[in-house]
């Protein structure tokens, strides 16, 4: 029995092949990098939403225990355009740095380039901060990217995207102690994501002293050593940026 991969990461052709196996298990990882994703996109007798990280050494594959580490390997330096976010992987969370940069753009059609993030996403994102925000990049190219070639494939990181390309059209840095998550719908409004609490419990564990999150997902108790603003739209989470 044969079948291959598409560029997508999926399996090509009719689903016969994805039927008659117990376990598809995808190894990812770029040729410029020395780790490794493993993840399950079938799994028979277990769950599928499991996610392992492995460091290529010279003795092999090892397992990496705070992954989160190593994708916030940021510069002490602040530059604009960088935005952390929680990204929540099978039963964990994960912080990952989302880059954007926007720059005056010389062609009649300016490009949209996404790495690690969906293309519609970022179009639909782009026009919600220019309706709801009052940001007009028509004439600019926007690239994203989000940094140790994780995808990310959940609508949580729309905030830290938002957030991400005002600071990089604006020229001005984010906090580094500053955290965001939230979805963002057509109207402009900030969605709750799912596993709040412990996104922001993680996020203070690696010393994030702020955090915009939406309303929905506002922590029920105090979190020590973490100054949580909580919003409810798009103009709110704009509002509190101006002030930080």
């Amino acid at each position: 029995m044969v079948g291959h991969v598409t560029k997508d990461g999926t399996l090509a052709g009719p689903k016969v092949l994805e039927h008659c196996i117990d376990a598809s298990i995808l190894l990812e990882g770029e040729s410029d990098s020395r780790f490794r994703t493993l993840r399950s996109q079938k799994n028979r007798f277990g769950a599928v939403n499991e996610l392992g990280v492995f460091a290529m050494t010279e003795q092999g594959l090892r397992e990496v225990k705070n992954p989160s580490a190593i994708f916030l390997s940021r510069s002490e330096e602040q530059t604009p355009g960088s935005s952390v976010m929680v990204l929540w992987e099978g039963t964990r969370p994960l912080l990952v740095e989302i880059q954007a940069l926007v720059d005056h753009s010389m062609l009649a059609n300016p490009r949209r380039v996404a790495v690690g993030l969906d293309h519609n996403r970022l179009s639909l994102l782009l026009a919600v901060l220019h309706r709801h925000g009052g940001l007009q990049m028509s004439d600019q190219d926007v690239f994203v990217n989000v940094v140790g070639g994780v995808k990310v494939t959940e609508t949580s990181a729309d905030l830290a995207l938002i957030l991400a390309l005002i600071s990089s059209f604006r020229n001005r840095s984010l906090p580094q102690d500053l955290v965001v998550f939230g979805e963002v719908g057509l109207a402009g409004e900030i969605r709750p994501v799912p596993s709040g609490q412990e996104r922001i419990s993680e996020a203070a564990k690696h010393g994030f002293k702020r955090a915009i999150i939406p309303h929905g997902n506002a922590p029920k108790k105090p979190i020590k050593g973490m100054e949580v603003f909580t919003v409810k739209k798009l103009s709110d989470a704009l509002d509190i940026l101006g002030n930080l």
